[in-house]
């Protein structure tokens, strides 16, 4: 975000970072060239100094006439760096054949003798660039010198050449590059434009025709984030819907209770319908409970795993339910002499065993008996409750499960999400459940198996 809170763009970011590159990449490849140009530049000039005071010796060799007074020779107007350019050449340290433009010192460097090479001096502010060598005789010394300045020029002249075609391009460039960065980012833009005129309640998955793969993992992950906000908000709405459906009835027995209550002049009857309404307050809660579980069972993503001892949360789950089987005159056992442990989350494996507990308990007739084991068999750990009870038809046992689904001419109470909350926790856990008639009881048995390979499986 930029100071003033407007989003950057990121067309002008690439733009502006692709022009960037460009510039550097055109003033290096400049800088190069420059010192590339000089360098082929001084060696070709280097080598016409060198021609030049050859063509020199060789022609004061042939001049067989010395003279008193100096001559110099006057370079006709070939090229325009006529000026630029001068020899000289000296017998016994005296000037004997010069250029008109050429000092009448000796071009070499000021305090040091004759030495023959190419050298850089300075005579009078200026920089010349020398080439010396001896004549026919080592008494006759001859020097061809050239303006730094001139040189320079050369290699500006040849820059400029390369240069203004290249700084003429860069506008071009700029718009090509614009038009390029403009038509690469239109499918982004296209998610966007669809992404806005979407309803908010779609949750649909998005289809972008034509989509680069560059695009398609932000379109798989959107696809991926609308199925999971779709699954919220269906869970919410189920939850939402069974939480009214389900609670109308406890609140209107209620409220049906405190109506009595308050009418009733007797005593004994007054006591009973209020007894009655602490039944249908814990009835409620029960639900309540019992829709909050399923509800966060249904939203969570994951569920962290540890070794839960299955042993201990089964003899819990038994001391829990004992009173309300000795009220019922039910005799009720326990069967597991080793610790079990398997991987699970403790919280949602207790509520599994005491749902399964608790269910046979209930739904068992007084006088009935209840057995609960913990065992390991093959290498997989068996949770098994079985009960004495009238057991299930086969048609209603394929209907556990669903929600506030009760056994028709159930005198118990319930909300019939029970087995629903079984079977989802039992789901998260990767369980087996497993629900048939009691060989050994005659009622029902449901036997609870941590599949192989059972990792933490240990007894």
């Amino acid at each position: 975000m930029t100071a003033l809170g407007r989003p950057r763009s990121l067309q002008g970011r690439l733009l502006a970072l692709v022009l960037a590159a460009v510039v550097l990449i055109w003033l290096v490849t400049a800088l190069v060239t420059w010192l590339d140009v000089r360098h082929e530049i001084d060696e070709l000039l280097d080598d016409h100094l060198a021609q030049a005071a050859a063509l020199l010796v060789v022609q004061q060799a042939q001049d067989t006439e010395e003279s008193e007074t100096h001559n110099y020779i006057d370079v006709p107007m070939l090229h325009g760096h006529k000026s630029r350019v001068a020899f000289q050449v000296f017998h016994k340290n005296r000037l004997e054949m010069h250029s008109a433009d050429a000092p009448e010192q000796p071009m070499h460097e000021a305090g040091k003798s004759f030495r023959a090479g190419f050298y850089t001096v300075n005579m009078d502010g200026i920089n010349w660039r020398v080439f010396s060598a001896y004549g026919a005789e080592q008494d006759v010394q001859v020097y061809v010198g050239e303006l730094i300045e001139s040189r320079s020029e050369i290699v500006w002249a040849v820059l400029r050449n390369m240069i203004w075609p290249m700084a003429l391009a860069l506008p071009l460039l700029a718009l090509a590059l614009w038009w390029a960065v403009s038509r690469g980012l239109v499918p982004l833009r296209r998610l966007g434009d669809v992404l806005t005129e979407r309803p908010a309640n779609v949750m649909e998955p998005l289809v972008l025709d034509g989509a680069p793969a560059e695009i398609a993992p932000i379109v798989q992950a959107l696809n991926s984030l609308l199925a999971r906000i779709g699954g919220l908000m269906e869970t919410e709405r189920r939850f939402t819907a069974d939480a009214a459906h389900e609670l109308r009835t406890p609140i209107a027995a209620i409220r049906a209770q405190a109506q009595v209550a308050m009418s009733e002049a007797d005593p004994a009857l007054r006591r009973h319908a209020l007894q009655g309404t602490l039944e249908g307050c814990d009835r409620a809660t029960r639900l309540v409970a019992q829709l909050l579980t399923l509800s966060r069972l249904e939203i969570a993503s994951a569920t962290v795993m540890a070794a839960v001892d299955l042993r201990a949360l089964a003899q819990q789950a038994v001391g829990d339910v004992a009173p309300k089987a000795i009220a019922k005159n039910q005799h009720i056992e326990f069967d597991a002499t080793e610790p079990c442990s398997i991987p699970g989350n403790e919280t949602l494996l207790a509520v599994l065993v005491r749902n399964l507990v608790d269910n046979a308990v209930r739904y068992s007739p007084p006088g009935a008996r209840v057995t609960v084991a913990v065992q390991q068999q093959g290498g997989q750990v068996t949770l098994t409750v079985e009960d004495s009870g009238p057991g299930l038809a086969e048609a209603d046992r394929q209907r556990l499960g669903e929600r506030f689904f009760r056994v028709p001419g159930s005198a118990e109470s319930g909300s019939g999400l029970g087995w629903s909350i079984v079977q989802r926790i039992a789901a998260v856990h990767g369980l087996v459940v497993q629900v048939a008639p009691s060989a050994t009881l005659g009622g029902l048995a449901v036997r609870v198996q941590a599949p192989a390979p059972a990792n933490f499986v240990t007894c």
